[in-house]
């Protein structure tokens, strides 16, 4: 039930503190590489908008791209670390983004959606911030993925002393599913897939494996294996 989850606020005003540890390189370079890669094509010379940035490790690899990157999240202490980076960041929901109609050309969100129970206001908002013929990439977990199942194996982990991720909601989707959170005024371009074969995050600190695996998640975002990501992506272009 929703009432015995904290607000996602305090949830990651408490994960802020230990969110970027080992974030630098292994599992969670390869996701921001993946991620950012499937935006940095819309940025030239763009306004774009990360919805959920968090400490900002994405929106600093795409902002030199940008004629304007801005970040907006919902937590005082990823603000923090994102503002030390020199970003444009500003404390807001994704639920009532602080910016006017059609403000941006681009427009994403990865790990956030999957913590949305209101998933229609979430993607309408995305895309009222965005211009008609600018682009929405929204990131899902995928409940047809090896994550999930591992996800499921392992049980909740510890993200900061007391917290766990018991300690907020978190929603599985199929591809199926995804598409259908298209909305009305917004047409999908293409479905892409993250962490596509890598069976065990911890894989990645083994250097060589890193490596190769590395490799092959880059080849398989956008192969026929996409549709058991870990992660999906959608990429939609407002009407």
């Amino acid at each position: 039930m929703m009432q015995n989850h904290p607000d996602n606020r305090t949830y990651y005003d408490d994960f802020s503190a230990g969110y970027e540890r080992e974030r630098s390189r292994g599992y969670h370079a390869m996701l921001d590489e993946l991620e950012s890669s499937l935006v940095e094509p819309y940025c030239g010379n763009a306004r774009i908008l990360e919805a959920g940035c968090g400490t900002g490790l994405i929106l600093e690899r795409l902002a030199p791209l940008a004629s304007q990157a801005v970040g907006v999240d919902l937590s005082q202490g990823m603000l923090r670390k994102a503002r030390a980076r020199g970003l444009q960041v500003m404390q807001g929901s994704i639920l009532q983004l602080p910016f006017s109609n059609d403000a941006f050309d681009v427009t994403y969100s990865f790990k956030v959606l999957a913590h949305i129970e209101s998933i229609a206001d979430a993607m309408r908002e995305l895309l009222r911030v965005t211009r008609p013929g600018g682009h929405v990439i929204a990131e899902f977990y995928n409940a047809w993925s090896l994550r999930y199942l591992a996800k499921q194996v392992a049980g909740p982990q510890k993200i900061s002393d007391g917290r766990t991720e018991a300690d907020i909601y978190t929603r599985w989707d199929s591809p199926r599913r995804v598409k259908e959170y298209v909305p009305n005024d917004a047409e999908l371009i293409s479905l892409h897939g993250v962490r596509v074969v890598t069976p065990f995050a911890a894989l990645h600190r083994f250097p060589v494996l890193d490596r190769v695996l590395l490799q092959a998640e880059r080849w398989a975002v956008s192969s026929r294996l996409r549709w058991s990501g870990g992660f999906l992506v959608l990429i939609m272009r407002k009407r």
